[in-house]
């Protein structure tokens, strides 16, 4: 399969990795994770509907015999893993050379397919700035054309709350939370967390950062605009204000990574013109590893 996003190359690369978070999945449907639920993993536990994306191996066809409606066995021990994936669609996004919008959407969209291919469900969040829009929660590896025009029809524009766009979205006991962002959020993410871990969520942050945000090549006095809030500011780009820029810069990083520490969270960095392959095979060890 290819698409705008990925090519063949990419793929191949991605059926040889899988997903490694460390997960409470006592509250999930059927799947091939193992839960701390009692039982074993052929111990018959109950029947629901089948869904678009659910595994036809699993379809009983004696009970479909009976009524005309396709169910799927779930077992005591057999979880799937919900994986919640929250997008920051602000203006924001789309600045650099290599938009970090792009990156966002090609690194939601990579966890995604491997999410997928492990039989897992996801869901799409795209973090507004009044409230998070969640798309349908899909599994299968059949599902994942609909996760990708899931993500393509993102449109990046104005501000966000990053607290309450995830404040607001529907999550339940147990999974994984991933929040892809440039967290360029004057309120922060804690609250956020905060919530995430009272939801028992594993919580990974994703921050993509543009070339030209870490590598300042301005001179002399400038106009900056604040793209989201339209916000004009007259500046110097002395020697003096760029250290004192990069200083900041750093400190946004290293409050993300205690926030992180804090909560049990991971905290991945990334530019948006590095190798998405090279992102996803060295800068999520930990989250994702070879087969």
């Amino acid at each position: 399969m290819e698409t705008v996003m990925f090519d063949k190359e990419f793929f191949d690369k991605l059926n040889m990795l899988k997903m490694c978070l460390h997960m409470r999945l006592d509250h999930g449907m059927s799947g091939v994770r193992k839960s701390s639920a009692k039982g074993s993993s052929v111990e018959f536990s109950d029947f629901r509907e089948y869904m678009l994306g659910d595994d036809i191996r699993r379809i009983d066809w004696n009970a479909y015999g009976r009524t005309d409606k396709l169910y799927i066995k779930q077992f005591m021990e057999e979880k799937e893993g919900i994986f919640r994936i929250y997008v920051d669609a602000s203006r924001s996004m789309e600045f650099g050379e290599q938009p970090k919008s792009r990156m966002a959407l090609q690194v939601a969209g990579a966890l995604s397919y491997i999410i997928l291919n492990n039989l897992d469900r996801v869901y799409i969040h795209e973090m507004k700035e009044t409230a998070g829009n969640q798309g349908k929660g899909l599994t299968g590896t059949a599902a994942f054309p609909r996760i990708l025009a899931d993500l393509e029809r993102i449109r990046f524009g104005g501000g966000t709350s990053l607290n309450r766009s995830v404040l607001t979205s529907p999550v339940g006991v147990g999974g994984v939370s991933i929040l892809i962002s440039d967290f360029l959020d004057r309120d922060g993410i804690e609250e956020a967390m905060r919530y995430l871990a009272y939801k028992k969520q594993t919580v990974v942050l994703i921050q993509i950062l543009a070339r030209e945000e870490q590598e300042i090549s301005f001179e002399g006095t400038v106009r900056i605009q604040d793209v989201e809030t339209g916000d004009r500011v007259k500046i110097t780009m002395s020697n003096a204000a760029i250290r004192q820029y990069r200083e900041r810069l750093e400190e946004l990083k290293a409050s993300l990574s205690r926030l992180s520490a804090k909560y049990g969270a991971r905290y991945v960095f990334m530019r948006s013109d590095e190798s998405l392959v090279q992102a996803i095979l060295s800068g999520f060890s930990g989250i994702v590893q070879g087969v």
